[in-house]
């Protein structure tokens, strides 16, 4: 699966090469990347909350290159820093807090699809996401690489938008709900996996007799 995985970030690296070149030879600043990135992120979720899934599904994902052209025109560019990085990962999390939150207003709000038990989940997984993040950003102020776990931010923005822009609604919406379930379940494991690590990278080794 993990070479599967690298094979389709391969491909798509090569297919925003000619992306990348533009905004290298200009010299955009990643920041304002990262930025365009987050608006056009919330756009979708509130494209999501407006009810048109499939829409919103195209425009996450096709809108998803600026999470990698930020990073590869600060690298290139010579760009990169550490104000560049904090500032990127503070908007992955609106971003990603954003998509489930435009989600949960489509369950409230929908006339035909209306969901408290959706709902629910939709704020779940909003606060299971957060915590995959925090998490690992405690554990590097610890000095561990706490990178563990079932679910990365790449996999969650596939799920995020790939199926919706090919199914949308699909057998009355039953597609959307099992993915945000397994979004929101998995981000709780991978909290918690994260968890688990930092306790045995922290825990005293047991002595051992010679």
């Amino acid at each position: 699966m993990k070479a599967i995985w690298e094979g389709i970030k391969t491909g798509y690296l090569r297919v925003i090469e000619p992306a990348a070149d533009f905004l290298v030879r200009r010299r955009v600043n990643p920041n304002v990347i990262t930025t365009v990135g987050t608006i056009c992120t919330l756009t979708g979720a509130v494209v999501y909350a407006s009810g048109h899934i499939m829409t919103a599904g195209w425009v996450i994902g096709l809108t998803a290159l600026f999470d990698v052209l930020d990073g590869t025109v600060a690298r290139r560019t010579g760009q990169s820093s550490v104000f560049g990085a904090f500032y990127d990962s503070t908007l992955d999390r609106v971003a990603d807090g954003g998509v489930l939150a435009g989600l949960a207003v489509f369950y409230a709000s929908s006339a035909v699809y209306h969901n408290i038990y959706m709902l629910v989940v939709c704020l779940l997984g909003i606060i299971g996401t957060f915590l995959v993040s925090y998490t690992r950003a405690r554990a590097a102020a610890l000095g561990i690489d706490a990178k563990v776990g079932v679910m990365q931010r790449p996999e969650r923005v596939v799920l995020l938008s790939v199926p919706q822009a090919f199914f949308g609604l699909a057998l009355h919406g039953w597609v959307l709900m099992a993915i945000i379930v397994l979004l929101t379940v998995t981000a709780w494991i991978t909290a918690v996996q994260r968890i688990s690590f930092v306790h045995r990278a922290t825990s005293k080794k047991p002595l051992v007799n010679v």
